[in-house]
């Protein structure tokens, strides 16, 4: 009996430390959402930090009348090449006014990683309105993601974000070099093309909910839990509260409903997926992915770049918020309690990809 009193004791304790960094995290939140969300979109030339590296490992390698014949002929190869794209353009040109048509396709590069409210959508918004604003046809997106899932409200809107690229007729390819599972894979799904690297976690189609239980402790404890609803559904299971068989029986049907459409929005990407194989929850390493189709091609996201640098400017875009002086002093301490909070309470009452 010992040994219960102290094992309860510190159940109790334990909830009670997470509640409080829950509150804490939530007074945080609220203050940052207070904060002004203006921000400013930042577009890096990657291909210049590529010629940067080429020309500072070639300055070693090479000596100097080499090198001096190397740029030659890599110069008189551009120039042969902007001659002849020039030309090409002008052919096709048929209003002057249109200037777009004027420049090289480009491929532009942002980046998702997703904590387990998809937050980071908020960004994401931003990028691709802006991506939108000046693509023309022949350019390309590509996300670098990396994300282990979350909540189901939030990783939908980033995903249907993404969508919006593919309705304005905008390649995207998602390159996933760590990990896409559960919402994180319900975002890449709707690339054109994924790629992975080779032990890369994909997969995890499905829902799950986890809930601790302390009903029989407050009652042992002579502790009444009180909860009024307007609603015979409005609360299914509770932390508190017994659980009764109808509101577990509730509960089920609800997670069922969430995975459906969870799965019938993989199938809508992904026509060729047996989704009666992958859809059960698993997660599945990059190369094994692929065999069962829920990637394309197994490749590192610099390799992607290495490849297409050649062909394409790549062009990476960053929106940055401004940051109020409580952020900057409080951002660390929302990074702590959200590391907390996923490995401790990873999985609650909400419905989670």
């Amino acid at each position: 009996m010992g040994f219960l009193a102290e094992y309860s004791l510190f159940i109790i304790k334990f909830v009670s430390v997470i509640v409080f960094f829950f509150l804490i995290l939530m007074i945080l939140k609220s203050g940052r959402s207070k904060a002004s969300k203006q921000g400013s979109i930042v577009a890096t030339n990657l291909s210049d930090n590529y010629r940067s590296y080429t020309k500072v490992i070639d300055e070693v390698i090479f000596d100097k009348f080499s090198l001096k014949q190397k740029l030659k002929s890599e110069k008189k190869e551009a120039e042969k090449l902007s001659k002849q794209k020039n030309l090409a353009t002008k052919k096709e040109l048929k209003n002057k006014s249109d200037l777009n048509k004027l420049r090289d396709n480009k491929m532009f590069v942002i980046n998702f990683k997703g904590s387990i409210d998809a937050r980071e959508v908020e960004s994401l918004r931003e990028e691709i309105s802006a991506i939108i604003s000046v693509a023309i046809p022949g350019d390309e997106v590509l996300l670098r993601l990396e994300s282990g899932g979350g909540m189901v409200h939030g990783y939908g809107l980033a995903a249907s974000q993404l969508d919006r690229l593919k309705k304005n007729k905008i390649k995207l390819t998602v390159s996933i070099d760590k990990v896409a599972a559960s919402g994180g894979y319900m975002m890449a799904c709707v690339g054109d093309q994924l790629l992975s690297a080779p032990f890369a976690i994909i997969g995890s189609i499905g829902v799950i909910a986890q809930i601790p239980n302390f009903s029989k402790i407050l009652k042992k404890n002579d502790i009444d839990f009180e909860q009024m609803t307007a609603g015979e559904f409005k609360r299914t299971v509770t932390m508190f509260g017994e659980n009764t068989p109808k509101a577990k029986e509730k509960f089920q049907e609800e997670l069922e409903h969430t995975h459906k459409l969870f799965k019938d929005f993989v199938a809508y990407h992904r026509r060729d997926l047996d989704l009666e194989k992958v859809a059960t929850g698993e997660h599945w390493f990059g190369v094994t992915a692929k065999d069962l189709g829920l990637v394309d091609s197994i490749q590192t996201s610099d390799d992607y770049i290495k490849d297409i640098v050649k062909q394409k400017e790549i062009i990476e875009i960053k929106f940055l918020k401004k940051k109020s002086i409580s952020d900057k002093i409080t951002k660390s301490s929302v990074n702590i309690i959200d590391d907390i909070l996923s490995k401790v309470v990873h999985r609650n009452t909400n419905h989670l990809l």
